[in-house]
């Protein structure tokens, strides 16, 4: 069985191992370094030796061949033995207490004997400033080239280890409200897992609900139909028969709140049905026959504007014909002739003339059972729908008044998406 990966145990062994090769490397690079400073070191000093050993066999040359020692010898009468070339020059001030001491730019060792004999050797002190500047490049050198490239390393290896991570932000911040699938992520660490089994859990108790809200809505509505139809006959009947004034006109008030609330049950039912209606359609088809049909049932009240030939458009059918009839009745019940219906391959607009609406009251417009103060006939539920429709479409509704170009009037035009 696969042990389920860990983030906390991926990063502190990527980091520690890491960090380890970083030093190891680091370390291998300055010992490399160092151990050749260490060689050159030697090397001199040896090459001094030789020169000392060549300068005592020869007093009269006493000369060192490389020149970057100086010694000089006295006796206890103060009589030079041997000295180097340039030694008057290095010892003139140099003092005679043994022991080691600076004299300009050399570092002077000063020894007596027990017989009175004075050895002084001299070294110039840029040489050692050197070695050190030499030691220090190599200490250094490793971290100025492994430094970047651990950097690197980090950003690489935190960017693949938190992956996951990037990839359950996107699929969240992806999601809509009406997207409530699943989560669809695999092999996420432990640490990641219980966020996605709560996160997949809410969605699936939000649809359980959503799909219990559509289901009552749906429901109700349709069991309401037959018996409002009966008292709405009934009512009608009892009109007929009515013997006073008064009777008649209680019986219309009766018939007249029947009708509106057949109207609230078929948009109820309406809307249920735009809820559990996508709206998507990877194909295109042509919406001019579907808007002529739907306009026909509204007699000569609207003024169709259609582009010559087909208007193809990626939205389910039944779908774009719900929404073109609710914008329309919408336009019909709240404004006021002349109704102009424009459809295009980019948008469907319905505009009608009226008092332009207030833009605090027309950001709410979208809202169930929303109507804004009307007074006329409505249920307050066609703009909801008619966003509905477009939103699961992956289109946009835009509302605007005063239409444009005008000083009154209300426009509400559907954005297709691109297909």
């Amino acid at each position: 069985m696969r042990r389920p990966r860990s983030l906390r145990r991926d990063l502190a062994l990527g980091f520690g191992a890491g960090i380890v090769l970083t030093w190891l490397l680091a370390l291998l690079l300055g010992w490399t370094i160092l151990r050749r400073e260490i060689d050159e070191v030697y090397d001199a000093a040896l090459g001094r030796t030789a020169d000392r050993i060549l300068a005592i066999d020869d007093i009269q040359r006493g000369t060192p061949r490389r020149g970057d020692l100086v010694a000089r010898m006295t006796g206890p009468d103060g009589h030079v033995l041997f000295q180097s070339r340039n030694a008057d020059d290095a010892f003139r001030s140099a003092t005679r207490d043994e022991g080691f001491s600076e004299v300009g730019d050399m570092r002077v060792l000063t020894v007596k004997t027990e017989e009175g004999v004075l050895l002084q050797v001299a070294a110039p002190l840029d040489e050692r400033s050197g070695a050190a500047r030499e030691t220090l490049a190599g200490m250094l050198l490793p971290s100025i080239l492994l430094l970047p490239l651990g950097f690197l390393a980090v950003s690489w290896f935190t960017r693949r280890r938190l992956s996951p991570v990037d990839d359950l932000s996107r699929e969240v911040a992806g999601r809509d409200a009406r997207d409530l699938r699943p989560l669809n992520l695999k092999d996420l660490p432990i640490e990641l897992e219980p966020i996605r089994e709560a996160v997949d859990q809410l969605m699936a108790q939000l649809e359980t609900a959503l799909a219990a809200e559509r289901d009552f809505s749906s429901n109700a509505a349709h069991e309401l139909r037959t018996p409002i139809a009966a008292m709405l006959a009934q009512t009608q009947r009892l009109i007929a028969e009515a013997k006073t004034p008064e009777i008649r006109t209680r019986a219309e008030g009766i018939a007249t709140s029947l009708r509106r609330l057949s109207r609230l049950s078929e948009k109820l039912l309406d809307l249920a049905r735009a809820e559990g209606m996508s709206g998507r359609d990877h194909g295109l088809h042509d919406m001019v026959p579907v808007l002529q049909l739907v306009a026909s049932d509204f007699g000569g009240e609207l003024r169709l504007e259609l582009a010559e030939g087909p208007v193809m458009v990626a939205m389910d059918i039944d779908a774009f014909a719900v929404l073109a009839r609710n914008l329309i009745e919408n336009a019909l019940v709240h404004g006021a002739p002349p109704i102009a219906v424009r459809l295009s391959a980019t948008s469907l607009t319905v505009e009608n003339s009226g008092p332009p609406v207030a833009p605090e009251i027309l950001a709410k417009l979208t809202r169930r059972f929303e109507r804004a103060g009307s007074q006329r006939l409505g249920s307050g539920l066609g703009l909801a729908i008619a966003e509905t429709i477009a939103r699961n479409a992956d289109a946009r509704l835009q509302l605007t008044s005063p239409a444009p170009g005008r000083i009154d009037g209300f426009v509400a035009e559907v954005v297709f998406r691109v297909a």
